[in-house]
């Protein structure tokens, strides 16, 4: 039996259909290793990072700093995205993306080295700031390289299926994260896990970088940005071009409204979720952990199924509808939090994570990389994707965390949501993708 082939545009090379399956399998190892280092900060910045690194006599305030941090990461993200995405848009998309699987990896590794503030005083914050930044410069350009990788590879009518493999690497990274975190909070006691046990999870990281990069350094380029390449159209400022074709400043701009929906999505279910369930609800940390880990093996197996179904739907409709999904769901889910029910608020976090989530989610990297053409295209979804997510995904917690610290009750933080997903999926309603093939993509 012989593999089919195909190719991506006239005068590309052909591609088999085992060089497809290795580069789903590099995309998805790579952003699972990239979100696993990513979120672990995030767990860890609503579980132990507030007594750790920034000792209060106000709780509130200790969780509000820990999430100050993790907004640093997002701030670093666009930089990240466009440094990165600049150098994906001129010598290539593989080259940059084993760079930024080394970052995340070292500065995660290190995160689980650090001294905590009762050893060396304000240093400790400060350098976890610092590693913090490093980690949001790789995320930054790891993810639009990651779904260009598979999108670019994919045969035509398939992009959307293809691009929702590396999206499924969220998922798993959270999974694994979480589950880790679990794991040691069943294992161990609260002052075991606060002493060691959290760097036991930092730590791992290394062997997954290592693993990571096996897989990645056997891909070869894309063929679009080969061909690409070969026609000598290779953009010397991409991130500039972004703004001076009309039509990709108006795609670009719609885009960093789009994200809204899902940014604020997501981390209000992964992120907020954590802190406000264990502090305000009073529910177990090891329960909490738990049903967000079961919501990412939910997550996990739903993206794929809709990347399928956007590719009958489109990507933007799809997504469209996923925004307008989160901003139905918002009031019924605080609603159920209300009961401080483990297991109704289980089953809702699987719900609005697992399954809402996957809507959005599962078309998004397809959608984005139809916002620009190729010799723009790694700038212009690294750009779209990080920048809005300074707003979209790192303000979040912060934001409904003050809300509810202000007007006593969730419902003005559901407002905030709800608006959120409004203005996504308006926005999104208001986009004109593009053809992914170089050639096609004027």
């Amino acid at each position: 039996m012989t593999a089919t082939s195909h190719a991506e545009a006239p005068g590309t090379r052909q591609v088999s259909d085992k060089d497809v399956r290795t580069v789903i399998v590099s995309s998805l190892m790579g952003t699972t290793v990239e979100w696993y280092d990513f979120f672990l900060y995030s767990t860890a910045a609503g579980l132990v990072f507030d007594e750790l690194f920034f000792p209060t006599d106000n709780p509130t305030v200790s969780t509000v700093l820990a999430f100050a941090t993790f907004f640093v990461g997002f701030v670093a993200r666009p930089l990240g995205g466009v440094l990165f995405g600049h150098i994906g848009d001129r010598i290539g998309r593989k080259r940059t993306l084993v760079t930024t699987m080394l970052l995340m990896g070292v500065a995660t590794a290190l995160m689980g080295a650090l001294p905590t503030y009762d050893d060396i005083g304000l240093l400790a914050p400060l350098l976890l700031v610092l590693l913090r930044v490093v980690q949001g410069l790789a995320i930054g350009g790891e993810w639009a390289g990651a779904v260009l990788m598979a999108v670019e590879y994919a045969p035509p009518g398939k992009q959307a299926r293809y691009g929702a493999w590396p999206q499924v690497g969220l998922a798993l990274g959270l999974g694994l994260g979480t589950g880790l975190f679990a794991l040691l909070g069943n294992l161990l006691d609260d002052e075991q896990f606060l002493g060691y046990g959290w760097r036991i999870a930092f730590g791992l990281s290394i062997v997954l970088v290592f693993i990571g990069l096996v897989i990645r350094l056997r891909v070869a380029e894309t063929p679009a940005f080969e061909q690409m390449r070969t026609a000598r159209e290779t953009s010397r400022t991409p991130f500039l071009d972004l703004f001076r074709d009309r039509a990709v400043r108006r795609n670009t701009l719609l885009g960093l409204l789009s994200r809204w929906a899902e940014g604020a999505a997501f981390n209000t279910w992964a992120v907020f979720f954590l802190s406000y369930a264990t502090t305000t609800l009073d529910l177990p940390r090891t329960d909490v952990l738990v049903a967000v880990m079961a919501a990412a093996i939910v997550l996990a197996v739903l993206i794929p199924v809709f990347g399928r179904l956007a590719d009958r739907w489109t990507p933007r409709r799809t997504y469209t509808f996923g925004a307008a999904l989160f901003a139905a769901s918002v009031f019924p889910a605080f609603l159920a939090f209300q009961t401080r029910d483990p297991l109704l608020i289980g089953l809702v976090i699987v719900l609005v994570l697992g399954v809402v989530h996957a809507v959005l989610y599962a078309p998004q990297g397809t959608l984005y990389a139809q916002l620009a053409p190729v010799r723009m295209r790694y700038t212009g979804m690294s750009f779209v994707y990080q920048f809005s997510g300074i707003y979209a995904s790192g303000l979040t917690p912060m934001v409904i965390t003050t809300l509810l610290a202000v007007g006593g009750s969730p419902w003005w933080a559901c407002a905030y949501l709800v608006l959120a997903g409004a203005v996504g999926a308006g926005a999104t309603l208001a986009l004109r993708p593009r053809d992914l093939h170089f050639g096609r993509d004027r």
